[in-house]
């Protein structure tokens, strides 16, 4: 399989963001990539809640998830939209950052809410708070693909190893990781956490990233890090996107996955222990 991990810079305008993206997906297309995952926030980069109300909407009536879809569908390929911003029907009106995967009908294979959320003061001047807008997802999720057992999470999910070996040890060859990361922190921690995870697990570890600066509607501008990177199951960096927008490629062989699991078996040796 031939992946494409597309490296967006989205604004604050999901109409605007939808036909680049559209435009990324058909150039994967056309270099064979029959596996095309975006980055987080697919719709929408912004921390100005009054505007996210505004544009934001539910699953059912978002115009980028049914666009993507049916370009799935028109294409005849596997997509992971990373995440969009939706709206539920939840009463403290938080939203959902959903990672959809879509199968080459055009069909919602899979859905995932992004588990652990973003509530970090990385320096004195940049706080985040994540879980003040989006409500946090409590379910992991290994979907079926026909040509692989696909993990799901999201950016800030990296961070927490025992979701990744919980996936494994279900049954994931691919774990998908994209993400809007902080460029500050992206660049101390991003490449190393996603090494780690895939040869913890003997994993592909696929992440599509944001990258650039992003901010308006009163916004504060933020940096993402970029570096979209497909990391194999013994840990070597595949394909890493750089700090462009673009679409990066990488074929798959799952034989990795087994070869790397068999030279070191860590997913069989659990042992249970006390303490502290």
């Amino acid at each position: 399989m031939r992946a494409a991990l597309l490296q967006l810079s989205v604004g604050d305008d999901p109409a605007a963001n939808l036909p680049v993206t559209r435009d990324f997906i058909r150039e994967a297309a056309a270099a064979g990539a029959g596996f095309v995952l975006t980055p987080e926030c697919t719709n929408l980069l912004s921390s100005d809640r009054t505007h996210q109300k505004a544009v934001l909407r539910h699953e059912e009536e978002d115009a980028t998830l049914a666009a993507l879809r049916a370009e799935a569908a028109r294409l005849g390929l596997w997509l992971l939209i990373g995440s969009l911003g939706l709206k539920t029907h939840d009463a403290d009106g938080r939203f959902a950052n959903r990672s959809f995967l879509i199968g080459p009908a055009g069909q919602i294979v899979a859905r995932y809410d992004k588990i652990h959320m973003f509530d970090v003061d990385v320096s004195p001047t940049e706080r985040y708070r994540e879980s003040e807008a989006y409500r946090p997802g409590t379910r992991a999720v290994l979907a079926e693909a026909e040509f692989a057992k696909i993990g799901m999470a999201i950016c800030y999910d990296l961070r927490f190893a025992h979701l990744f070996r919980r996936l494994a040890q279900a049954g994931a060859q691919v774990l998908t990781l994209p993400a809007a990361f902080n460029d500050t922190t992206g660049a101390a921690h991003w490449e190393s956490l996603i090494r780690a995870r895939a040869i913890e697990t003997g994993c592909f570890v696929l992440a599509p990233a944001q990258c650039g600066t992003h901010g308006a509607h009163g916004d504060k501008p933020r940096r993402t890090h970029g570096h979209s990177l497909a990391v194999a199951p013994w840990g070597e960096v595949l394909a890493d996107g750089g700090t462009a927008p673009g679409v990066t490629l990488v074929d798959l062989d799952l034989t990795r996955v087994s070869a790397a699991r068999a030279r070191v078996p860590a997913l069989h040796h659990d042992r249970a222990f006390e303490g502290p």
